[in-house]
C-alpha cells in the first residue's frame, strides 16, 4: 500500500529498504515500468524477469565487520594480557536476527577480524528471529554474557545489547549506529553502510539519461563502508593504528576476508572448503551477501 501511494504521489524513484520488501517491489516494478525501483539488501534483480527499472543494491558491509573484529580482537588481547582472561577464555557473543546469508556472512567476518588479533578466539551466535525487538535482543545478549562472552557484537537493530553489555560490565561492538552515546563504558565501535553513495550515483544516473545498474555493490574502497568513531576512552591501545591496517588492506587488495585455507557447513549441511591462496568471492558477483557456512569454533545456540 505504501509503495502504492508513492506512485500515487508521482515519484519517479523510489527506494525500497528492507530485504522483507523485495518481492512486492520487483511486482510493482512490472506494474509500473515508467518508475524507476531500487532495492536495498536483496538480489533479485538478477533474476528473471529482468527489468530495466528494478535495481539491488548493497555496501560490501562484510569488510566493515571484519575491521570492527579487529577491535574486538585488540580489547580480548588486552583482557588476556593483563591477565583478566586467559587465550582459552577469548570468547565473543554475537547477537544474530536470523539464519541468513546477510547475517552469517557479517558474524563470520566479524570473527575472522577478531581472530586476526587473537587466533584462539571463538564465537557463540544467539538469534532473535528478529530485525529489532530491544526485549529479546536484551536478553539474547545477557545470555551470551552468562556464558563467558567478554565481548559482544550485533546484526540486530536497537541498542539493546550495547546497553545490556554496559549493564554486565563487558564490551560490544554495534552496528548501523554509533552506539557510544548508549554505552560508553561499553561500546567500542560500529561498523557503517553510507548509503548516500549509491543514492547519490542512483539519482545522477536519472538525471543525466543513464542507466542506473542492475545490482551495485561497494566497499571501503569507495567510501560505501566505515566504521563510526573509535571509542578511544575504552578501546585497547593501538587499535586505531590496527584497524587502519586492515582498512587499507582491504581497500587496495591485499586483503580477502574470506579467504583460504577456510572451511564451513552451512545450516543445511552445505559444505564449503577455501583453497589457501584462493578466496570466497562474497558479494563480488552479486550485491547480496552470500557466504552462508559456519566455520569452526562458531557454536550457534538456540
Amino acid at each position: 500500500d505504501y509503495l502504492e501511494r508513492l506512485v500515487s504521489d508521482g515519484c519517479n524513484m523510489i527506494f525500497s529498504t528492507s530485504y522483507n520488501y523485495g518481492v512486492t517491489t520487483k511486482e510493482l516494478a512490472q506494474k509500473y515500468p515508467e518508475v524507476q525501483f531500487c532495492m536495498a539488501t536483496c538480489s533479485n534483480a538478477n533474476e528473471e524477469p529482468y527489468l530495466k527499472n528494478y535495481h539491488t543494491f548493497m555496501g560490501a558491509i562484510y569488510q566493515g565487520r571484519y575491521a570492527a573484529g579487529v577491535a574486538a580482537g585488540m580489547k580480548l588481547k588486552e583482557l588476556i594480557d593483563d591477565g583478566i582472561i586467559s587465550e582459552s577464555e577469548a570468547k565473543i557473543g554475537y547477537v544474530g536476527a536470523y539464519p541468513y546469508a546477510e547475517v552469517i556472512s557479517g558474524y563470520t567476518a566479524f570473527l575472522l577480524g577478531a581472530r586476526s588479533v587473537v587466533p584462539q578466539a571463538v564465537m557463540t551466535v544467539k538469534y532473535t528471529n528478529s530485525w529489532n525487538d530491544p526485549t529479546i535482543e536484551s536478553q539474547v545478549a545477557k545470555a551470551l554474557i552468562d556464558r563467558g562472552c567478554d565481548v559482544i557484537s550485533q546484526h540486530s537493530d536497537s541498542t539493546a545489547p550495547a546497553t545490556t553489555a554496559e549493564d554486565n560490565g563487558v564490551w560490544q561492538v554495534g552496528y548501523n549506529n554509533d552506539m557510544i552515546a548508549a554505552a560508553p563504558n561499553a561500546s567500542l565501535v560500529s561498523p557503517r553502510i553510507d548509503w548516500g553513495i549509491y543514492v547519490t550515483e542512483a539519482v545522477q544516473a536519472v538525471i543525466d539519461g543513464k542507466e542506473i545498474p542492475a545490482d551495485w555493490c561497494k566497499g571501503y574502497a569507495d567510501g560505501a563502508v566505515y566504521l563510526s568513531p573509535l571509542n578511544e576512552k575504552i578501546a585497547a591501545e593501538g587499535t586505531q593504528e590496527a584497524i587502519d591496517k586492515a582498512a587499507e588492506a582491504l581497500k587496495n587488495g591485499e586483503l580477502f576476508v574470506f579467504g583460504g585455507p577456510l572451511k564451513g557447513v552451512s545450516p543445511d549441511g552445505e559444505k564449503i572448503e577455501v583453497a589457501e591462496g584462493d578466496h570466497f568471492p562474497e558479494q563480488e558477483e552479486a550485491s547480496a551477501p552470500s557466504w552462508q557456512y559456519i566455520i569452526e569454533g562458531c557454536n550457534v545456540v538456540q
